[in-house]
């Protein structure tokens, strides 16, 4: 079953963190390095885990991580760390709390290179998910295939996010995700 299935088959009248995040962010492009790195930092501590505890958490992520300001989080020293594995909020794990700051460190050297985050992510744009997933591995800490392809996907460099009858995917057509504009695929009528 597909997310766009499993979000349709949610009651209605109840809220829903993955009807929130389905219809209002994944699969949409983020135009903003630390919402970029903040949806890196998410996808990596998912690995093992419910992207269903993730959402319940993401708020929690974001206050923990500086509001993912990746400079903030660049410059975290052993009392940050601690304090994060100290985090009940969220996922106290030493390997996904290192990596999301040496990630940060990485990041800043990409800006410093290529002028943001993004521009990095387009300027290797399109390749395929197992050539991102080379790339990712040889660049960041904690980035297996899945949590590339699921980044990827997530921010618009990859489709697949959305079914294509799903109401969503439309809005996501009109964003012009990264894999549609450089695909010379037109938005269907």
């Amino acid at each position: 079953m597909s997310y766009c299935e499993y979000v349709a088959r949610l009651p209605a009248h109840q809220p829903s963190v993955h009807r929130d995040y389905h219809d209002t962010q994944y699969g949409f492009p983020l135009d903003d390095d630390n919402e970029l790195f903040g949806r890196l930092i998410l996808e990596i501590n998912q690995a093992g885990l419910s992207w269903n505890t993730i959402l319940m958490k993401q708020d929690n992520f974001r206050q923990a991580y500086d509001g993912f300001s990746i400079e903030k989080i660049a410059a975290y020293q052993d009392a940050d760390r601690l304090r994060l594995l100290n985090d009940a909020g969220i996922i106290r794990n030493r390997l996904k709390v290192n990596a999301a700051i040496e990630n940060a460190r990485t990041v800043l050297g990409l800006q410093e290179e290529f002028g943001s985050f993004q521009a990095w992510l387009n300027h290797h744009h399109p390749l395929s998910k197992e050539a991102w997933t080379r790339l990712f591995k040889k660049t960041f800490r904690f980035t297996g295939g899945e949590i590339v392809n699921e980044f990827l996907m997530s921010t618009g460099y990859l489709r697949g996010a959305h079914d294509t009858d799903c109401p969503v995917y439309r809005q996501v057509l009109a964003s012009k995700p990264a894999w549609l504009c450089s695909t010379g695929n037109e938005i269907p009528k």
